[in-house]
């Protein structure tokens, strides 16, 4: 079985060793931005199955990577988690609106963080 890709965008690198210590213990290959700028460099061509992105970041902050993302004909359909600090409404509904599949607030739990990464990766 080939391993799933997934990208970690996020400026804190413990949080992005955290996550990838989870994501590697379930099998996943990972990929490390520290911010959207990063993360756009970082499209180039591979196949990424899942993205999780941070909201806030210097640069090039989660709605605007999204964005760009999306505009990546090879990126249009990968979905997106949003993991972050931020839980108000208003915020969720602007991931939405960016195209983000899932919201999870920091700090987070590695089981939901698998669950939710579970039901997005297709096989």
């Amino acid at each position: 079985m080939t391993k799933k890709t997934i990208l970690i965008v996020d400026d804190s690198t413990s949080l992005r060793a955290a996550v990838r210590i989870a994501l590697d213990s379930a099998g996943y290959d990972v990929v490390e931005a520290s911010d959207g700028q990063d993360a756009l460099g970082k499209l180039d061509g591979r196949k990424l199955h899942l993205v999780i992105s941070d909201v806030n970041m210097p640069r090039l902050d989660g709605y605007g990577f999204v964005a760009a993302m999306k505009q990546k004909p090879s990126y249009k359909y990968t979905p997106v988690v949003m993991l972050t600090t931020e839980d108000s409404a208003a915020k969720k509904e602007r991931g939405r609106e960016a195209g983000v599949k899932a919201w999870i607030v920091k700090p987070f739990q590695p089981p939901t963080l698998l669950n939710v990464v579970s039901k997005l990766v297709l096989p």
